[in-house]
């Protein structure tokens, strides 16, 4: 399976599709020969393969070894917009590898979380040139705020009582009879 990596449409866009795996493409590279690298990406393994002065070369890489999936922004020239890119990033920055680039940023965004689920790698963006998670995780969970339970338009919701959720919890005070000695607390006639 051959793929361009371009989307039909604009030429501003280029695009490999995630659920699509494996997929093959071309990509620049400025040290191999020919200024190009091809590269063949899977859901748990990246094979890059270039030549370097006549000598073929071929990296195979677990997904794991790349740090995750980040958003760049790349500024336009002159009255040119700028560009959005998903990249999946790795720490020898000559590894890392674009694939997706679009002139809209609800897109880069939506192909941004898309890749970063696809490869099960964490959401990236760059903060003052470093390159952070921008939501807080504990291992593969992300965390946010504990929102409230909705039990409006949950399917059982006619066959539970909410009495339940409307009870408080009882408190022991010095006026709480005690029973103490007592062999039995249920009053039988």
């Amino acid at each position: 399976m051959r793929s361009g990596g371009h989307t039909a449409g604009s030429g501003r866009t280029s695009r490999l599709d995630p659920f699509c795996l494996p997929v093959r493409f071309a990509a620049k590279d400025a040290a191999a020969d020919k200024q190009v690298r091809h590269v063949e990406l899977h859901r748990e393994r990246i094979v890059v393969r270039r030549s370097l002065a006549g000598m073929p070369m071929a990296f195979n890489m677990p997904v794991s070894s790349f740090s995750g999936v980040s958003v760049r922004t790349t500024p336009g020239e002159g009255q040119e917009p700028g560009t959005y890119a998903v990249v999946l990033e790795h720490k020898d920055p000559s590894l890392a590898m674009t694939l997706f680039v679009a002139a809209e940023v609800h897109e880069a965004f939506a192909e941004w979380r898309t890749w970063g689920n696809v490869l099960g790698l964490p959401l990236l963006v760059e903060d003052e040139g470093a390159l952070r998670e921008p939501f807080d995780r504990m291992g593969g969970v992300r965390i946010g705020r504990v929102r409230q339970r909705r039990r409006r338009h949950n399917a059982i919701k006619r066959r539970r009582s909410t009495m339940s959720f409307r009870r408080r919890v009882g408190k022991i005070t010095g006026a709480t009879p005690v029973h103490r000695g007592e062999h039995e607390i249920i009053a039988r006639n």
